[in-house]
C-alpha cells in the first residue's frame, strides 16, 4: 500500500498546502480520499485521472468535500469525460453538493459519480482495497475508515473527537493517519469534536498502532509543537502529513 499526501491543512487551505486529501494505492487500485480545496489539482499532478477507481469522502464540511465540484466539472466538461466513478460518503455529502449545484438525484453529478452512501459498520471493496467505516465523533455525520490490501492496513480518523467506538479501526494498524486540529497545549480553544496532538498519541498507543502521522492541523497552529506533544504521549517518533510526500504503508 502507498499513501500520497495531496493536502493536509486543517479547516482551510494554506498557500503551499491544500486542505485534506490523500491518494491511497494498492497494486493497480487508486482511490482519492477526501476532496478538500486544492486537492483535485494536486491529484491531477500525481495521477492519470482515467486510472482513478473511486473517491471516498468522510463528511460534508467544505474543507473535506468542496473539490468534488472541481472534479465534477473536469469529468463532465473536460476533454476526456468520465462517468460512473464510485463515490462513497455519508448521505449528507450528496445532499449538500446536489443542493449547491441545483441538481436532483438524476442530474449530471450523479452521472459522473456513482453515489454510494456509507455509515457506521459498512464495508466496501474497491479493487485490491477493503475499506471499513465507523461513525466518528463530529458535528455532522462523519466516517472514520480503515484501509487494507490484505497484508497492510491504514486507519484514518477523519475529523473526530475522542468519544465513540471509531478507534476500533486503529487496532494494530500499520499506519494511523490522525487529525490533530487542536495542536499542542496551551490550547487557545478546545473544541470537543476534534483531537489534540496528545489525544492522537494516546489513541495510537492504546490501540497499538505501529506508526502515527498527524494531519488536519490548521495553518495558524504550530505543527512541530503538535508533533512533539504527540511523540510524548505515543512514546515513539511521530510523522507529519506533508503535502506531496509519498509513504509506503
Amino acid at each position: 500500500m502507498r499513501l500520497t499526501i495531496l493536502g493536509s491543512s486543517g479547516t482551510y487551505p494554506a498557500p503551499s498546502n491544500p486542505a485534506s486529501g490523500y491518494l491511497i494505492e494498492a497494486g493497480s487500485t487508486r482511490v482519492w480520499c477526501e476532496a478538500g480545496p486544492g486537492t483535485f489539482a494536486a491529484l491531477t499532478r500525481r495521477l492519470d485521472l482515467a486510472l482513478l477507481d473511486a473517491v471516498v469522502v468522510s463528511h460534508r464540511h467544505p474543507d473535506h468535500c468542496m473539490d468534488l465540484l472541481s472534479a465534477y466539472h473536469a469529468f463532465a466538461y473536460g476533454p476526456m469525460p468520465q462517468r460512473g466513478i464510485p463515490l462513497y460518503a455519508p448521505e449528507q455529502v450528496f445532499e449538500s453538493v446536489l443542493s449547491f449545484l441545483g441538481q436532483g438525484p438524476d442530474g449530471g453529478f450523479s452521472s459522473v459519480f456513482e453515489l454510494h452512501t456509507v455509515s457506521d459498520g459498512d464495508e466496501v471493496t474497491v479493487g485490491n482495497l477493503g475499506i471499513s467505516f465507523a461513525a466518528a465523533d463530529h458535528t455532522v455525520p462523519t466516517v472514520a475508515s480503515r484501509w487494507s490490501d490484505g497484508h497492510r492496513s491504514m486507519a484514518y480518523s477523519a475529523d473526530t473527537g475522542p468519544r465513540g467506538d471509531w478507534a476500533r479501526l486503529v487496532q494494530d494498524a500499520h499506519l494511523f493517519l490522525c487529525e490533530a486540529a487542536m495542536g499542542a497545549a496551551p490550547y487557545q480553544r478546545v473544541i470537543p469534536h476534534h483531537l489534540t496532538a496528545e489525544q492522537a498519541g494516546q489513541i495510537a498507543r492504546e490501540r497499538q498502532a505501529r506508526r502515527l502521522m498527524l494531519t488536519h492541523i490548521p495553518p495558524h497552529i504550530e505543527s512541530p509543537e503538535a508533533v512533539a506533544e504527540a511523540e510524548r504521549s505515543f512514546d515513539r517518533p511521530v510523522a507529519l502529513a506533508v503535502p506531496g510526500a509519498a509513504h509506503r504503508i
